[in-house]
């Protein structure tokens, strides 16, 4: 039956006779395979009996089937089918039994209507092996669950309730010091959810306000255009709200006495406490947040040298100094006041509610290890942003996991560098659709459970089990030696690594079925990354590509997990296939 209706589809394309490579894509594309082109050129080559450069129907049936009949889909299939057909009883049994799914019945139907390419045998109610594998390779079967592609939490908490995804100098494309300012920055941001966004706004020439990294020689763009793709951009996803963070005159009151008069051109001077660098231990200076603001003389710098002495050498110095903010500007700032952070005890006898803190990651990362109880009781009450140290004048990153821990809402990050800090947080922000905003656990918002990340008490631990069975079309390499980490983050006892064994010259197909065993303490807390690599015979292995989601996010199953590039590129149809379950 199989048969017949492959060559009913595959015969018009053969009545020229042999076809090419590229026919060859083509008619893969035609039957629903996802395909890599440079795994389809070697099986391709393989297969080319006459080394013509052209296959016939038979070679090309050869092919198909490499690509499609799966050895470790086809054992499945086998095992839940009678005399090659799954009926919707079969169907049922296999989606119960394991992929954990409710309702079973009604939802087999569904899945043969939708895959059973054979319309005979879709009308019968039944499955062939050419719709069950395009059932284990569709979206239906990935891992990442399907009720968190939405927005499903409880949106109605306060802001402080939330981790919000945010950017460090979102401007910068580049490294800290030298090199280019561009808006290409905000936009990517704000397509990826990026809900925080950093603006340092200078006077610039003629009166028109200009973005850039001020004491440095990064380029300048105006702040018209940066508003202007902020405008276009921002609600792809999400809110049609923003909040500006910046300094504010007078109380949210005072503010509402002004509505209605005319600010325009009205400046404000205020005195505050400024303190400069001390050593990489210390705050480095306040940055602006989203739509943070601040007006400036430029000073040039001649040199990369006294930019660096600038930023790293550091003599600590407390004095005052005079800040001028426009009126209009400090009357948008309602619930994200910027306050400098002094203390905890300071915070909770004369912080109000809507004025938020930026902490410098050296500083938050003492705090976090000292007075962790105390971070936590804090962003209980207030937003706290973290941002990178100074000394990263290379835009490189610091884990952001160990200030989810301590509830940070804001932990800003330098998008624009790719890596693990950047894997960590695209995956914690797939979870509640991808919006940027993600309610935090029940362990960091009810003080009553005296949750602290070091010194933690099983709240609702889980066994985790991940059979790592087979990968697919990975990322071909010169030597094709391929193997899997699994690599836990979450709260400090949580934390760990476990790897497959190497397979040997097989990237299209390896297969390792191996199983490995977690207990998770803090499952809320938890992400866990897959990473594919290449052995190396000599330095580090080779990084073929990763996927990275909250634990919780994670379907039970037989399940296909996609693989991303670095940069953050999907390699479809590069992927790894899995059995995973977990239990209290």
């Amino acid at each position: 039956m199989e048969n017949k209706w492959f060559l009913s589809v595959i015969q018009e394309d053969f009545k020229a006779g042999k076809i090419s490579t590229e026919k060859a894509m083509k008619l893969l594309e035609k039957l629903k395979i996802r395909c890599d082109g440079n795994h389809v050129k070697y099986i391709f080559k393989e297969n080319d009996r006459q080394k013509s450069g052209k296959i016939t129907i038979e070679e090309f049936r050869a092919i198909y089937r490499n690509f499609a009949y799966r050895k470790e889909i086809v054992e499945i299939f086998n095992t839940y089918s009678s005399r090659k057909i799954m009926s919707e009883e079969n169907l049922s049994e296999f989606l119960k039994q394991e992929q954990y799914v409710e309702m079973s019945k009604t939802i087999a139907s569904e899945i043969i209507k939708k895959y059973e390419p054979i319309e005979e045998v879709k009308n019968q109610h039944q499955m062939t092996i050419e719709g069950f594998i395009r059932y284990m390779s569709s979206n239906d079967c990935l891992l990442f669950k399907r009720d968190c592609t939405n927005v499903y939490q409880d949106m109605t908490h306060p802001l402080n309730d939330y981790f919000i995804s945010s950017s460090h100098n979102t401007y910068l494309i580049s490294g800290q010091l030298i090199g280019p300012s561009d808006l290409w920055g905000y936009a990517s941001a704000l397509v990826k959810g990026c809900r925080c966004l950093e603006i340092d706004c200078w006077d610039g020439s003629q009166n028109e306000p200009v973005v850039y990294h001020g004491h440095t020689l990064t380029s300048k763009i105006l702040f018209k255009t940066v508003i202007q793709v902020i405008n276009k951009y921002a609600f792809t996803a999400l809110k049609f709200k923003i909040l500006v963070k910046n300094k504010k005159i007078g109380t949210i009151e005072e503010t509402i006495e002004r509505m209605g008069s005319n600010k325009h051109g009205q400046i404000v001077e205020c005195e505050e406490e400024e303190e400069e660098f001390e050593d990489d231990d210390e705050d480095s200076k306040d940055h602006s947040n989203t739509s943070f603001i601040k007006y400036n003389k430029e000073k040039d710098v001649d040199e990369k040298t006294s930019l660096i002495k600038h930023f790293v050498s550091y003599s600590r110095k407390k004095k005052t100094r005079k800040v001028k903010i426009a009126l209009e500007l400090s009357d948008l700032v309602i619930y994200t006041k910027a306050e400098k952070f002094k203390s905890f005890h300071h915070a909770q006898l004369y912080q109000k509610f809507n004025e938020n803190n930026s902490i410098g990651e050296q500083h938050a990362r003492k705090l976090s290890k000292q007075k962790a109880r105390e971070f936590i009781s804090h962003t209980n009450n207030f937003i706290t942003r973290i941002y990178p140290k100074a000394t990263r004048t290379d835009s490189s990153n610091f884990l952001p996991q160990e200030f989810w821990n301590v509830g940070c809402q804001m932990v800003a990050l330098n998008f624009q560098t790719p890596g693990l800090p950047m894997d960590l947080h695209n995956g914690k922000f797939l979870d509640n659709g991808g919006c940027g905003y993600i309610l935090k656990p029940e362990i960091l918002r009810n003080p009553k459970l005296n949750y602290t990340p070091n010194e933690f008490k099983d709240y609702n631990p889980i066994t985790l089990s991940i059979k790592l069975i087979s990968g697919f079309q990975l990322p071909p390499t010169y030597r094709n030696d391929p193997l899997v980490l699994i690599e836990i983050y979450g709260i400090p006892d949580d934390q760990t690594k476990q790897q497959t064994h190497v397979v040997r010259k097989n990237a299209f197909t390896p297969r390792w079925n191996e199983t490995f065993t977690f207990t998770i303490h803090a499952p809320e807390m938890a992400l866990v990354r897959f990473v594919a690599e290449n052995q190396a015979t000599i330095g580090s292995n080779e990084f073929l590509g990763q996927y990275t989601l909250p634990l919780l996010c994670m379907d039970k199953g037989y399940r296909t997990i996609p693989l991303f590039s670095k940069t953050g590129d999907n390699l479809d149809p590069a992927s790894l296939f899995v059995y995973v379950w977990f239990h209290e």
